[in-house]
């Protein structure tokens, strides 16, 4: 028996890949988290290292697309659902199945505990779209990697859907200069932070460093 709510959003993923949209006007990245306790990993926020989102919409220029029908001026875009493998199975199916008529080019999917399956079984379902596993938490790193050969996903480390966010850029960069420029700008922005403090560690030295620093 599925539930009204999951049955009303299974639904909408089926008509919207029937719309054929053009993939400027369709989110390019899908995020999916196996609840919404995962959000603080998946989003960023509650005392959390920034996640997926924060890449995408703080670094590198995506908008989150809350109605397919009605996409943000952002020629990027991302959005995000809660996908849950043991409770909701059907939704997750319907996702994945979905996801490339959708228009969605690379999929995030993060899930905690020791049977974090929704990145696996996301990868196997929307085959050969390339999925980008995060497990929430360091109890899930061996369920989302135990792929058996000939099932690829992508992984990294445990909470951190940021590089995941990275990851997805990378492979669409391949397909878009601009993002490859957006990348590369944000590289270069890291290097600018370590040489500005390895200077200032240098000159001030390190009590000085410590009062200019850890102070504020």
């Amino acid at each position: 028996m599925t539930a009204d709510s999951v049955q009303s959003l299974i639904d909408q993923l089926h008509d919207q890949a029937a719309a054929d949209r053009p993939n400027e006007a369709t989110p390019d990245v899908g995020i999916v988290m196996g609840s919404d306790s995962d959000l603080p990993t998946m989003a960023g926020g509650k005392g959390k290292r920034p996640g997926a989102s924060a890449a995408l919409a703080d670094e590198l220029g995506f908008a989150e697309q809350t109605d397919y029908d009605d996409a943000p001026d952002s020629r990027f875009t991302f959005e995000t659902f809660v996908v849950s493998a043991h409770r909701t199975p059907e939704l997750m199916y319907a996702y994945a199945e979905t996801a490339e008529d959708r228009g969605i080019d690379v999929i995030i999917a993060g899930a905690g505990g020791k049977s974090a399956d929704l990145p696996n079984m996301t990868a196997s379902i929307a085959y050969p779209l390339p999925v980008v596993g995060v497990p929430v938490q360091e109890k899930s790193v061996d369920s989302v990697i135990g792929m058996p050969q000939g099932a690829p996903i992508t992984a990294v480390d445990a909470g951190k859907s940021f590089n995941a966010a990275l990851t997805a850029v990378q492979i669409l960069s391949r397909q878009h200069p601009e993002l490859r420029e957006r990348l590369v700008e944000y590289h270069r922005n890291l290097q600018e932070e370590v040489g500005e403090v390895s200077r200032d560690l240098h000159e001030l030295g390190t009590p000085g460093f410590k009062d200019e620093y850890w102070s504020q």
